[in-house]
């Protein structure tokens, strides 16, 4: 496994590269979702290559950017047991400069749901994966259907800017007791961690209305917010696959969607219906 740090010799090494590039981009702090990611791209590609950046511009200040747990070592040895050809694992003074051009979150899409309590989220995440792609050029990457809004914007950004990159989807990994894998689960106490399955539960019972033709989604989600009662809920709404608001239940066309928070610490999780 070749690591690179600095963009201009990432671009100078793939410059003459004739395989099919598969790319994962992540904040380090790895685990099974992102080996599920690692995996998926050496299925569809000659080459893969992981990216590992804590991204500073997309979080506030009063957010975990300094408390954002940072495994360098260990993700290193994950990635080349996950057979990675190529670990970019750049400083930020790499990837910002001074009087950045950004890219701007859409207004109704970037400002909803996760957008709506961390304004400014979207459009650093936006800002980093522009420049990440633009750095490494892949024939494709990937993106956890876990962070759903974030994968909605991505590929919105990447339709509307005509780049020429497929954006794949992989379905989210789940502890044996059902939370998402998630880098942030860390943080959670016992007691926490135990409160946190509410999250996965509550969409369970989304599925299980729905699979007796409940569908009307307010409905649904008055079920859902009485099991996640004592929790900090953020927001839980069931939208179709264009992030719009819907009345009832469209399956193969639906994504539920929460976000709660537990001690300190901001859970998101979903399902696709």
């Amino acid at each position: 496994m070749k690591i690179i740090s600095n963009p201009l010799e990432l671009k100078e090494y793939l410059q003459h590269k004739k395989q099919s590039v598969g790319f994962v981009p992540t904040m380090g702090a790895l685990h099974d979702g992102h080996v599920s990611l690692i995996n998926e791209a050496k299925k569809g590609n000659d080459l893969v290559i992981v990216s590992i950046f804590v991204n500073p511009t997309q979080f506030s200040k009063d957010e975990d950017f300094d408390k954002y747990p940072r495994k360098d070592e260990a993700d290193k040895k994950i990635c080349e047991l996950s057979g990675v050809d190529v670990l970019f694992f750049p400083d930020a003074n790499d990837i910002y400069g001074f009087d950045e051009v950004s890219v701007l979150a859409p207004k109704v899409r970037g400002f909803v749901l996760e957008g709506m309590s961390r304004p400014s989220h979207f459009n650093g995440v936006l800002t980093v994966v522009m420049k990440l792609l633009n750095m490494v050029s892949p024939t494709r990457a990937y993106f956890g259907k876990k962070d759903a809004q974030q994968l909605n914007l991505i590929s919105l950004m990447v339709k509307q800017f005509f780049m020429s990159v497929e954006i794949v989807a992989v379905d989210t990994v789940r502890e044996s007791d059902g939370l998402a894998k998630s880098s942030r689960n860390v943080y959670l106490s016992k007691d926490e961690r135990q409160e946190a399955l509410k999250i996965s539960s509550s969409l369970r019972l989304c599925a299980n209305m729905v699979s007796k033709n409940i569908l009307n989604t307010s409905e649904i989600l008055k079920s859902m917010r009485e099991h996640l009662s004592g929790l900090e809920v953020y927001y839980a709404e069931i939208l179709n696959k264009d992030f719009e608001l819907i009345d009832e239940v469209d399956i193969g066309n639906t994504v539920v969607l929460l976000e709660v928070k537990i001690g300190s610490t901001r859970l998101l999780d979903n399902i696709w219906l």
